[in-house]
């Protein structure tokens, strides 16, 4: 039996949308739960096209993807070998389970988290996209089989959701890049036919089937790594008689997301327990770049600098005066690889000032009883940037579209901040809809699906 699906490959959690009785449903997926966890884990980076490979072979599926492979296939086939000889697993892991295995030790191994942040990244070379495409491959891999699992059978027709720009530097470059990972992935894994649809504009498929009569609504996406704004014109039936490029008034997007969020809080509330804002002997506060690049996981560049030996070696030597003793903490963590660690800290702190004034950050796995008290005053500091770059957004498209919104629909996993409502209903007279900030993508997805493929 073949099916069809929506799947939100999301930067920070992956849905898979399909269609039950004529309605849109988000799939339970057996290892996972409504929602799997972007994150991927590896004994080694090098493994991922081997284990890729041997899923295939098991299906006799492995033939173009070892042509396209060729000679870097075999490598990855003996790192594979290696690493099961050498006591490590040979099989990648995703989701919450991935995070379980990098935590048991940070330092040996490869996880990733969010790796959609980097599909658009300028300059990878011909190598990094590789990786990244096979990252991707093993993600589609890993749930067309939980669809299989669940009992609605192998998946040749698929829709995936995209940001309306991966990036916000040379976007259609970016995208175009993106994009074509994505598609040279999901052949590998045996889709067949491949469409993608725009994130905001799935979510407004959602929103649309409650309507009763024609609104302008502005929906706000703010995703794990991008935030995009669609002014649309939605009304009862418009899913069947309008193509939705045709109803939308204005977009614009950036890859602004609730990870940024994330590495802005970790940078404000967390990183002064680790030294920042410290001064040496001669009273000069040190440099701010190596806590702001611990704390940009999704940035390659930033991450790249502070696992360096040069960046080890400065601040070793820093810590040796006395008023600098606290950078210590800094280098636990650069020595055991922890940075995803302490993201995934800042980010319960996030999800916890969602719904109450303060809570406390427990940095213990850097030093015992460490902790940092984080609050919402601390939040809406570190986010005063990246919501005027929102705005921005916002300017953009109703400026495109010429006219005001009459309801504003938020959706997205950070649109839950009650920072964020507030700035919204400050700016905006219209009604003000809380979406499903998980779902309303998927669903959407899984009724574009239905509508392009039945």
């Amino acid at each position: 039996m073949n099916a069809i699906a929506g799947l939100d490959l999301g930067t920070s959690n992956c849905g898979v949308g399909i269609m039950q009785e004529g309605q849109p449903r988000l799939l339970t997926l057996p290892e996972h739960g409504a929602f799997m966890p972007s994150t991927l884990y590896a004994a080694r980076s090098e493994v991922i096209a081997g284990w890729l490979y041997r899923q295939l072979k098991a299906q006799g599926r492995e033939a173009a993807f070892q042509q396209a492979r060729g000679n870097s296939l075999s490598a990855s086939l003996h790192a594979l070998s290696e690493a099961k000889l050498d006591g490590y697993e040979d099989e990648l892991f995703f989701g919450r389970a991935a995070l379980s295995h990098y935590l048991e030790d940070p330092s040996d191994c490869y996880y990733i988290r969010s790796h959609k942040s980097f599909l658009g990244g300028s300059g990878l070379s011909d190598r990094q996209q590789q990786v990244l495409e096979d990252i991707t491959a093993a993600m589609l891999w890993h749930l067309l089989g939980q669809i299989q699992q669940a009992g609605h059978g192998e998946v040749r027709k698929l829709v995936v959701g995209r940001p309306i720009n991966f990036q916000g530097f040379n976007s259609e470059r970016s995208n175009q890049q993106a994009t074509d990972i994505i598609r040279r992935a999901a052949r590998h894994v045996g889709i067949e036919q491949l469409e993608f649809q725009y994130e905001p504009m799935a979510a407004g498929l959602t929103f649309q089937q409650q309507l009763t009569e024609e609104k302008r609504v502005m929906v706000v996406d703010i995703g794990g790594g991008t935030t995009d704004i669609s002014m649309v014109l939605m009304g009862p039936g418009y899913l069947d008689r309008h193509a939705p490029e045709n109803t939308v008034l204005g977009h614009s997007g950036k890859r602004i997301g609730g990870n940024d969020f994330d590495v802005a809080l970790n940078y404000r509330a967390l990183m002064p327990s680790l030294g920042m804002g410290l001064a040496d002997e001669k009273g000069r506060t040190l440099p701010s770049q190596p806590f702001h690049d611990a704390a940009a996981v999704n940035n390659l560049s930033a991450q790249t600098r502070f696992y360096s030996t040069q960046h080890r070696n400065e601040l070793q030597a820093l810590q040796r005066q006395p008023t600098l003793k606290p950078l210590s903490r800094l280098l636990t963590l650069q020595a055991n690889q922890m940075t995803f660690q302490q993201s995934a800290v800042a980010e319960q702190a996030k999800i916890a000032l969602s719904s109450q004034a303060e809570t406390r950050a427990d940095l213990s796995y850097i030093e015992a009883g460490l902790e940092a008290k984080v609050s919402q005053g601390q939040f809406v500091d570190a986010s005063q940037a990246l919501m005027k770059q929102i705005g921005g957004l916002i300017d953009d498209a109703l400026e495109q579209a010429g006219t005001t919104p009459d309801v504003v629909f938020l959706t997205g996993g950070s649109a839950s901040s009650p920072h964020i409502r507030q700035a919204l209903s400050d700016r905006f007279v219209a009604e003000m809809v809380q979406g499903d900030n998980f779902g309303s993508v998927t669903t959407g997805l899984a009724l574009w699906a239905d509508r392009i493929f039945n």
